[in-house]
């Protein structure tokens, strides 16, 4: 939801500019409840009495409201995203909820202050000549995000506005809450993990009743249904994991996707959908309906050709086999990978140590973006975490702080993504952000090296970005359907030979082979196809759904696997329930292969044999990532690139 002001991730406590900003100190491990309860409490008196200075003692000129509104955003941000990144991660139960409470009384804030019509008044009064550039951007979109706030409104409806967005932030607390505490699992005799790595299955020896637990969480999941003879298993360990949040996020979602509609028309905006892509490079809701149905048609080729050669490896064990079904397609896929192209993900993986694959991450980013990091022994959350302080290796000059959170446990996030602990403001706080992952402690899939070195691509760009002078442009602030695309640019480094030989060894010190990685990339285009034709079955469930808040959410679900995706759906699933996207990317879900389409784009700009081109690194990254969101995204890629972005990068890769 936007309310103004955007509500920027959390830091420190700051009490005005300093010459030197040093990072957040976080509490020690016994002091997170009242550090949280406490800092709440001032941080909200701090962003009420900013506001309230605004509209009873408005400063002299348009520059120093806007600097005053900068103070106000910088307060709530921290405390926004305190909450949002602790209620997701802290092992605590008791500080997961206290900060679950404070994102809540954040966003209250937010959409309080987004209504005040007084507020509005001072902004809508400013002058905006003698602004700056920057500075006439922020009026305007300050002014943008008044507007679809509804201050406009008359009193009534501004009353059922407030109503509505609190409920809303309820209930994707509550839809969150399910998925994070939802882990299912299974139980398998030891005869059915035939197939899988022997450090795996060494990892997860028989209970007292003689079976093993398999869970849905990452490291447990996708090497199962990836080399786990047992069909039957596969089959039941995929249902677990498309029934998470079943049935009880039902309920939730049909109030959500009810309340947001309604939000949209008292608004002005024919369906939420527009409200959603107003503020996106895309702009309009229809658009979003023809990118889902161009990349499906562009795919279905491929996809239909893909899906075929599955089939035919699928009825060499099962003759009578009429489609391919969800909970074979990684299994056979491996087998058509390993068969055909000669590629085996289980030597694969032994090349993928979790450790010297982190190393290697930070070795690649610091050489490509010119960064350092250096390990910081400070307090953190979990004795699983680590932290790094990150300097600029030219000059020293401090960029910010991250902590790595990257394998499960139990009440923690249960997919991949960056968090903000802090959102960078030039001389006021250092930008801080933190990649939550869940990956094994052991050996890796290569699919789970390309996550990590997505997820990092997140936590460059909001360390790069994060030096602006307005909190509303600092770090990953561009639109939301362009924020993939730096990280899904930077996934390309995970399938260099070079790159990964760089770290990739095996037991024995041995580099991973070139022939192998380029095995591996041919390996790679196999299944790209109905990989696109299934994303584009979640960015339609994603579209469809809040425009036609069905009352069957399964038949709907099932109706529309149909139509997009190459399998079948799974009897007794609803999948929509533990799709988290459905808060925080809204109606948006095709932003990632919207985003991926400029990100094949980008990526041609850099020399396939000298992927660390000083001049080209160097020019991306102060081109694309360190102007943070002082510029709409189409111009920082026009920018870089000489021209507008276009289709054909994307259209040649998916054709290959």
């Amino acid at each position: 939801m936007e309310t103004p002001p955007r509500t920027a991730p959390p830091g420190g406590d700051y009490a005005g500019p300093v010459t030197d900003p040093a990072p957040l100190t976080l509490p020690a491990a016994d002091a997170y409840l009242p550090w949280v309860t406490a800092s709440t409490e001032s941080l909200l008196a701090d962003a009420r009495a900013k506001a309230e200075a605004i509209k009873t003692s408005p400063p002299a000129t348009a520059l120093a409201t806007l600097e005053a509104w900068n103070e106000l955003d910088i307060a709530l941000g921290n405390l926004s995203a305190r909450g949002e990144l602790f209620s997701e991660v802290h092992p605590d139960a008791g500080v997961r909820e206290a900060a679950e409470q404070a994102a809540l009384e954040a966003r209250k804030l937010s959409t309080e202050l987004g209504l005040d019509t007084e507020l509005y008044a001072v902004f809508a009064g400013l002058d905006a000549d003698g602004l700056d550039a920057q500075a006439t951007r922020l009026l305007e979109k300050t002014l943008r995000s008044f507007r679809r706030s509804g201050v406009a409104a008359d009193e009534t409806t501004r009353a059922r506005i407030k109503e509505i967005r609190d409920r809303l932030t309820v209930l994707g607390q509550t839809f969150a809450r399910t998925i994070r505490e939802g882990t299912r699992s299974i139980k398998v005799t030891p005869d059915q993990l035939a197939g899988l790595p022997a450090d795996w299955i060494e990892a997860h020896p028989a209970g007292e009743d003689g079976l093993v637990t398999v869970t849905t969480d990452y490291p447990d999941a996708i090497p199962f249904r990836t080399f786990a003879h047992d069909e039957t298993a596969r089959h039941d360990l995929l249902v677990a994991s498309l029934t998470i949040g079943y049935p009880d996020n039902v309920d939730v979602l049909r109030e959500m996707f009810g309340l947001r509609a309604e939000l949209a028309t008292l608004l002005g905006y024919d369906t939420f959908p527009d409200f959603d892509a107003e503020v996106k490079m895309i702009k309009s809701g229809a658009a979003i309906g023809e990118f889902i149905d161009k990349i499906a048609d562009a795919a279905l080729e491929p996809a239909q050709r893909d899906v075929a050669i599955l089939l035919e490896r699928l009825r060499q064990d099962r003759p009578d086999a009429d489609r391919v079904q969800s909970w074979d397609s990684a299994y056979y896929a491996e087998l058509v990978r390993k068969e055909q192209h000669d590629v085996d993900a289980q030597l694969v993986r032994t090349y993928f140590d979790f450790g010297k694959v982190r190393d290697g991450l930070l070795a690649v980013t610091g050489r490509l973006f010119g960064l350092t990091y250096t390990p910081a022994d400070v307090p953190v959350w979990h004795p699983s975490v680590t932290a790094y302080d990150v300097t600029r290796t030219d000059d020293g000059a401090a960029q910010g702080r991250i902590y790595l959170d990257l394998h499960p446990r139990e009440g923690k996030f249960k997919h991949a993504a960056q968090f903000t602990l802090t959102n960078g403001v030039a001389g006021r706080q250092l930008p801080e952000g933190t990649l939550v992952c869940n990956f094994p402690t052991g050996l890796m899939e290569h699919d789970d090296v390309v996550t990590l070195f997505h997820e990092f691509g997140h936590l460059v760009h909001h360390l790069v970005g994060g030096h602006q002078r307005w909190a509303e442009f600092s770090g990953v602030a561009t639109e939301w359907d362009f924020v993939e695309a730096p990280s899904q640019m930077l996934e390309e480094w995970a399938w260099d030979a070079d790159v990964l030989g760089s770290f990739a060894t095996n037991e024995a010190g041995e580099a991973i082979p070139a022939a192998l990685v380029e095995r591996m990339r041919k390996a790679d285009d196999f299944g790209k196809g109905y990989f696109a034709r299934t994303q584009m079955f979640y960015a339609a469930l994603a579209y469809r759904l809040h425009l036609e808040n069905p009352e069957d959410l399964v038949a709907r679900t099932r109706e529309l696997q149909e139509q997009y995706s190459l399998f079948p759906w799974v009897e007794g699933t609803c999948m929509p329930t533990s799709f988290g996207h459905l808060d925080g990317y809204n109606s948006g879900y095709y932003t990632y292969m919207w985003s991926l389409v400029i990100a094949k784009d980008m990526f041609s700009a850099f020399d396939a044999d000298d992927l660390f081109d000083p001049a080209v690194a160097t020019r991306y990254r102060d081109v694309v990532l360190a102007q943070g969101g002082t510029k709409d995204a189409a111009d920082l890629v026009e920018e870089f690139l000489g021209r507008p972005y276009d289709f054909d990068a994307y259209a040649a890769w998916l054709a290959e």
